[in-house]
């Protein structure tokens, strides 16, 4: 499976599950955890449902690289 989210979308992904976290245990709120999780696992797996559907790819592709 082909990564297709780039890393600059990741580091806003992993930022936005501790957020979400932090929200969740502050409002107990454990709601919050389901979306967490989700926004989690896509930044640690570097591949997006929703932008493989939309077509969508924020990974970087080197010029140079022609293969």
């Amino acid at each position: 499976m082909k990564g297709n989210v780039g890393r600059t979308d990741q580091i806003i992904r992993y930022i936005l599950a501790i957020i979400l976290i932090a929200l969740s245990i502050t409002l107990e709120n454990y709601w919050l955890l389901i979306p967490a999780i989700i926004i989690g696992f896509t930044a640690a797996t570097s591949w997006c449902a929703i932008y493989r559907i939309f077509g969508i790819d924020t990974v970087k592709k080197d010029p140079t690289n022609r293969a």
